[in-house]
């Protein structure tokens, strides 16, 4: 008897051994096989760096009142962010649910019958019995179900984390595009003006005999050119207008923010951003817990392919004893335990075991994908932000030279100069125009490049 014990106890502890080799109980950990997700783990799990651009507050980048306002309104309204909350919340209640699923169910059901026989009078019967039911964890079901549970809550609050980064961001970049296209706009119509009065200055000039037909139809020509502009900046700003409205939650209307707005970013001077900023990234980590997730789906795959054990008792107080009715009733009890094993459906668990492995590496591609992708754009964040510093001088000495092409040709040219025509200074003046409106443009670029740096890593916490 002893010995049947022992033997029994070995039995059941091999068993364990063999499952938890296969998986069924093991928690999730990334795949040794692939050198980007051990490098991944070896920096997620470093400490993180809390005065790193990426994980600095929302409102210690963006530091203006007016876009800080917006960027609060925007968080408390937006419909996506809402959503994103709402999964998070569902999420929530299915883990609970996968827990709850640990306790035994109980269930009343009060039930009462009456017959008669020959005309005789009602025998009337009745129970009042209470029914649990337990399904003992043996072989990780349900531990599978919690885990893969918990890991999709984890997603959905990575997600939700994204979608409030990339709303921070979208505030940010239409904030301050709107602002450079009303700068534009303020320099195209200054600069129409000017040539609106240098097409009178021409007309004058051609019956002073000083310049032809050619050159009158050109200065028009060319003012046309800077109205026709102005419709297609008007354009864009209904449309960056339209954008923040969205991103506001509210019905497309203008927004009053000034030309010249600037931000000022940090001081980076690093030529790569290391993994451990990567893997602070919300989208790289809804990435590593949906892996997680097709993980456990396929321990839960695995775990299909043994019995369940079921214990159910049944208590309560009945009338009806056997086939006889009694009164006053008594009191009853009832305990039994169920194994059930899949006998016929190991075909179909064998496909549910190979989909899930599929899905499993599926998972683990997108992932990597998601890393190499999330790298690629740092990168070309932070060239453009340290390109579009370099470009900033370049573009301001551009505009310095040609102001003083503009102011010498028109010099000379009232001076009588018979070298100089007023097509050198219609030319120095076009030139001029699109030197400022490149700079414009060029800030812009360096403005949104800190944004999507800011974002790329991570940021909006």
């Amino acid at each position: 008897m002893k010995f049947n014990k022992i033997a029994i106890a070995l039995a059941a502890a091999l068993t364990i051994t063999s499952l938890a080799g296969c998986g069924i109980y093991q928690k999730f950990e990334m795949p040794s096989s692939s050198a980007l997700a051990v490098d991944y783990t070896k920096a997620r799990d470093m400490e993180q760096d809390t005065a790193a651009f990426g994980n600095l507050a929302w409102q210690q980048v963006f530091t203006d009142p007016m876009l800080a306002d917006l960027i609060s309104q925007a968080l408390e309204n937006n419909t996506n962010l809402r959503n994103a909350q709402l999964n998070v919340a569902m999420a929530q209640a299915q883990l609970k649910g996968a827990r709850l699923a640990y306790f035994p169910s109980v269930a009343l059901a009060p039930n009462g019958a009456g017959s008669s026989y020959s005309g005789n009078a009602f025998n009337w019967s009745y129970q009042l019995p209470l029914s649990v039911s337990w399904e003992v964890d043996i072989f990780g079901k349900l531990l599978n179900s919690k885990r893969g549970a918990q890991a999709a809550l984890y997603q959905s609050e990575a997600y939700a984390q994204a979608v409030r980064s990339g709303i921070i961001a979208g505030v940010a970049q239409s904030f301050y595009a709107i602002s450079s296209i009303e700068s534009q706009l303020k320099l195209s119509r200054s600069t129409a003006e000017l040539w609106k009065e240098s097409v009178e200055v021409m007309k004058n000039l051609k019956l002073a005999g000083r310049v032809n037909e050619a050159a009158v139809v050109q200065a028009t020509a060319q003012y046309y050119s800077i109205l026709a502009s102005i419709t297609d900046l008007e354009v864009s700003l209904e449309q960056a207008n339209n954008t923040m409205s969205l991103l506001m939650n509210v019905m497309p209307q203008k927004w009053a923010i000034p030309a010249g707005k600037s931000l000022e970013a940090p001081e980076m001077l690093r030529s790569e951003i290391p993994m451990v900023e990567l893997a602070a990234r919300p989208d790289v980590r809804a990435a590593e817990w949906s892996l997680a997730s097709a993980y456990y789906a396929t321990a839960s795959a695995r775990a299909a392919f043994y019995p369940s054990l079921g214990i159910t008792a049944n208590g309560g107080f009945t009338n009806l004893l056997g086939s006889m009715i009694v009164n006053p009733g008594d009191w009853f009890i009832q305990l039994a335990g169920s194994l059930t094993a899949p006998l016929f459906s190991r075909g179909a668990n064998i496909a549910r075991l190979e989909a899930a492995k599929a899905s499993q590496q599926a998972a683990l591609n997108t992932f990597e994908y998601t890393l190499m992708s999330a790298a690629a754009e740092v990168s070309t964040a932070m060239t453009v932000y340290e390109k579009s510093h370099e470009k900033i001088n370049l573009l301001a000495l551009q505009v310095v030279n040609l102001e003083k092409s503009v102011e010498y040709t028109q010099e000379l040219l009232a001076l009588g100069n018979p070298s100089t025509t007023y097509l050198e200074v219609l030319t120095a003046q076009q030139g001029l125009l699109g030197a400022q409106m490149s700079s414009l443009a060029n800030d812009l670029a360096g403005t949104q490049a800190v944004i999507n740096l800011y974002q790329s890593l991570g940021g909006g916490r």
